[in-house]
C-alpha cells in the first residue's frame, strides 16, 4: 500500500480535517503504543499501520 492510498483511507473514515490530528495524537496498542505518525516515521509499512487503524476503529471487513 502506498502512503497516498493510506491517507486516502484515513481521510475517508475520519475526514480530511481530523485524520492527520488523529494520526498524531492517538497511541494505538496495535502499534505497540505508537501513534500512526510515529509508526510511519519509524519505517513501519503503511499496510501494517492501516491494519492497526482498521482494527482499532473496528471498521467493516470490506475496508481492510
Amino acid at each position: 500500500m502506498r502512503l497516498t492510498e493510506f491517507w486516502d483511507r484515513m481521510d475517508r473514515h475520519l475526514g480530511p480535517a481530523y485524520s492527520r490530528t488523529w494520526a498524531e495524537t492517538q497511541a494505538l496498542p496495535e502499534l505497540n503504543g505508537q501513534t500512526v505518525q510515529e509508526a510511519l516515521a519509524s519505517g513501519e509499512h503503511a499496510k501494517t499501520v492501516w491494519r492497526a487503524v482498521w482494527a482499532h476503529l473496528q471498521l467493516p471487513p470490506r475496508d481492510r
